[in-house]
């Protein structure tokens, strides 16, 4: 398999060299073409509270199934060491969480691809712009031109995402020793895989179902944003899906505002799929190690794994350090994670796959809240 795995490698670089020049004129052209600031922060809050909404709900179907199903009871083979891929994180905190918003060197951010904090500053730029009349309208046309150019970038690179995105999966399951260790992990861990898929499946089916209840769309747009889905399943990375996600919104009818806004700040801060998926592994950690969790405990995962799910997307490994942060809210062995990870890559693409379906409906749902969009409808009343 390693003689394809550098398609797979070179298809998802030329997806990631497009994501810092597509974010930054995605979201300054988009937050400047909503106009009044003010107005602005109405939208921005009503794209926060859905993405809140949404990612708790997630947590909730995720600790209503693991309770239902228990799949970590009777498990076998306890590891007794914290997995390397965790050392030295174990202090982790919300604090760094919350710290990662800003970054002193946003060249280095990029560099890194530390998106939030980029995401940050292209928001408080962008509103400054609206500020300064027409000398700030000759930059704002600078990057609406900028965003056209990168989405046909975008288009030229997707020419190579079916052999890309199939050289990517076959050379991971190479990786896996021809496949026989993953699958002996999957029959060791089975009920775990079956609760996050099922959980993930049913949380899916929430929002195409909520999607078609705000906006009268529904399968049309679902299969109108497969190419995006199936390239995040390949990928595994919201980020690296993102300039295919915005394309096949703005295809399906989504307005390009909304677009530019809301996907590029879901693609960071909405991880519905990885909130459900801590969820459920942190309760499975506890079964496995027969350690009862109470009604108290579960709220305290319910809000822990939700916050942390928000405000996690500005640090390295990030799935890996919210649960880390979960974890250790409810006292459970982090050597507990060890259990997950022969496993852990293959949920990794579908819990991507759920994030970046969350970001699709957000953008189509919460269109409809654009300012132009409310005055409109006041001037027709």
């Amino acid at each position: 398999m390693q003689s394809v795995e550098w398609i797979g490698r070179l298809f998802l670089d030329l997806l990631k060299m497009t994501i810092i020049p597509l974010i930054i004129a995605a979201v300054i052209s988009g937050v400047a073409s909503l106009g009044d600031i003010r107005k602005l922060g109405r939208f921005g809050g009503l794209t926060i509270a859905y993405y809140a909404i949404t990612t708790a709900l997630a947590v909730l179907i995720g600790l209503v199934l693991v309770n239902l199903i228990a799949p970590g009871s009777g498990y076998e083979n306890l590891p007794a060491t914290v997995p390397g891929d965790i050392s030295g994180k174990e202090t982790t905190g919300l604090t760094e969480i919350i710290l990662s918003l800003i970054t002193p060197n946003l060249v280095a951010a990029a560099a890194d691809t530390q998106l939030l904090p980029i995401i940050v500053f292209c928001l408080i730029f962008a509103a400054a712009l609206t500020t300064t009349g027409s000398r700030g309208a000759v930059v704002i046309n600078f990057f609406i031109g900028l965003n056209e150019v990168m989405m046909k970038i975008v288009l030229w690179i997707m020419v190579l995402a079916p052999v890309g995105i199939f050289a990517m999966i076959a050379s991971r399951l190479g990786q896996a020793g021809g496949g026989e260790a993953f699958w002996q992990e999957i029959i060791q861990v089975g009920k775990y895989i079956l609760t996050v898929g099922l959980g993930l499946l049913v949380h899916f089916c929430v929002l195409l179902a909520f999607l078609h209840l705000l906006t009268r769309r529904g399968m049309a747009y679902l299969l109108g944003m497969s190419r995006a889905l199936i390239t995040a399943f390949g990928t595994s990375s919201s980020s690296a899906t993102l300039p295919l996600t915005m394309e096949c919104a703005i295809e399906g009818g989504v307005d390009r505002r909304a677009v530019n806004f809301v996907l590029p700040l879901g693609a960071t801060v909405n991880m519905d799929g990885t909130a459900l998926y801590e969820a459920v592994a942190v309760m499975f950690i506890a079964q496995a190690y027969g350690i009862p969790m109470g009604l108290h405990e579960q709220i305290i995962i319910f809000i822990t794994a939700t916050l942390a799910a928000i405000g996690a997307a500005g640090i390295p490994q990030a799935g890996l350090v919210t649960m880390i942060i979960v974890l250790t809210a409810v006292n459970l062995p982090l050597e507990g994670i060890g259990i997950l990870l022969a496993v852990d890559w293959f949920l990794d693409r579908i819990r991507t796959l759920v994030n970046v379906w969350g970001d699709s409906t957000g953008a189509a749902i919460l269109e409809r809240y654009l300012p132009e969009d409310r005055e409109a409808r006041k001037t027709a009343d």
